[in-house]
């Protein structure tokens, strides 16, 4: 089954709200075999929406619309919907009978507002919303069907799941779309795309997209209409052959967070992490920290920026210092000792470098980055220069920190 997407409002164009709900959608539709062809994004106007959803509607014969279902005066969709159908928009007492029953519930009081709420488009049918106010609508005529959900992510997805997508799946047949992403570190898309080879072609009729981020290449691995069954069968064969192919650079699937898979190793070996930051910023702590039950592995970290913290608080030599520089193999080393040091780690990885935008000379270039390790099996350091904004370079001198300390710890 194919439909198309419009997504609804002026703060989605202007950038102040990123619209998530149109990624959500189409992973959860292709689960269910069915496809967004083409997705439209329009303000809040009334002839914009129409517009979007009659040529919607003029292609594929199904639209699914989100946003512009509330109770303000910018909250138009279901007008604009009915207009295109040649239909009058009129109270409704059941879904007003609701909202006076929920919001008493809730002890808030209606407004003259919350009234457009039980307006709905003749003969469209009303799609319950236990997660909000504003319930969603099926409306069916001789150009096709819409379905019109709200914009807020968490109703959005409630109505999709309880109401849409069954009525959706009636018509939609047994064939999927199933998708499995490869995540990567340590290697940019070109050097990948070269270790892959003509992988492409050999996992046919999978296909692969590489998806470059600053802290790494996703490898999407997509089945096309297949039963789901033969889909899960496919996609197991391509990953085997593309994990075979990319080797130590594949460290997880889907949402895996490589700080995640670091901790859980570094837990398996009963090692305990910390971390020395310079011009990270602590940043590299707020990774591991972000990982639920880190603190039975990660102990503590110390960010030192200055010269001076880093005498004070990680020991570092004031002489090297000044004949090596803050960024240095050196300076990098003794900040990784410093940690292992104060917080009794059994492993720990010093970080300094020049992020930028200034600061940068012919020998140390913006983006250059030492990182500095240390562990029961010794010590060594590495240096790296990143391409970017400042932003940029210290998300992936923290990505490859958490790599290469993934690389240096057994299984």
């Amino acid at each position: 089954m194919r439909l198309e997407l419009v997504t609804i409002g002026t703060e989605l164009l202007l950038g102040f709200t990123v619209d998530t709900n149109a990624a959500w959608i189409g992973r959860t539709l292709a689960e269910h075999g069915i496809s967004v062809v083409r997705r439209a994004t329009v303000p809040d106007d009334p002839a914009a929406i129409r517009d979007a959803v009659r040529d919607g509607l003029e292609r594929t014969g199904f639209v699914l619309t989100t946003g512009g279902l509330g109770p303000t005066r910018d909250d138009i969709t279901k007008a604009a919907v009915a207009a295109l159908f040649g239909r009058r928009v009129v109270f409704d007492e059941s879904v007003w009978a609701d909202l006076v029953d929920r919001y008493a519930r809730m002890g808030r009081p209606l407004s003259d507002a919350n009234r457009s709420q039980a307006g709905v488009p003749e003969g469209a049918t009303v799609l319950p919303n236990p997660r909000g106010t504003a319930p969603g609508l099926w409306i069916t005529g001789d150009s096709g069907t819409v379905a019109m959900v709200p914009g807020v992510p968490r109703e959005m997805r409630g109505l999709l799941q309880a109401e849409v997508i069954p009525r959706l799946t009636a018509s939609a047949g047994d064939d999927v779309i199933r998708s499995v992403t490869l995540r990567t570190a340590g290697i940019p898309e070109s050097n990948l795309a070269v270790d892959l080879g003509d992988a492409e072609s050999a996992i046919a009729p999978v296909t692969l997209a590489y998806l470059p981020d600053v802290t790494g290449v996703d490898l999407r691995l997509t089945s096309w209409n297949a039963p789901r069954a033969v889909a899960d069968q496919q996609l197991q064969a391509a990953a085997t052959l593309i994990r075979a192919r990319a080797g130590k650079h594949v460290y997880g699937e889907g949402d895996a967070d490589l700080a995640a898979v670091v901790l859980d190793r570094l837990r398996r070996r009963g090692y305990r992490l910390a971390v020395a930051e310079s011009c990270t910023g602590g940043l590299l702590g707020g990774r591991l920290t972000g990982v639920p039950g880190s603190s039975t592995v990660f102990v503590g970290g110390t960010i030192a920026y200055a010269n001076q913290a880093k005498i004070d608080q990680l020991g570092v030599s004031e002489a090297d210092l000044a004949s090596h520089g803050a960024v240095s193999e050196a300076i990098a080393l003794q900040m990784a000792a410093g940690a292992a040091r104060n917080f009794a780690a059994d492993m720990a990885v010093g970080v300094t470098g020049i992020a930028g935008p200034d600061g940068g000379t012919a020998d140390k270039p913006v983006g250059t980055i030492w990182l500095g390790f240390q562990s029961p099996d010794g010590r060594w350091a590495e240096r790296v220069v990143f391409p970017g904004n400042r932003t940029e370079i210290r998300a992936r001198a923290i990505q490859f920190a958490l790599y290469r300390l993934l690389q240096i710890l057994p299984e």
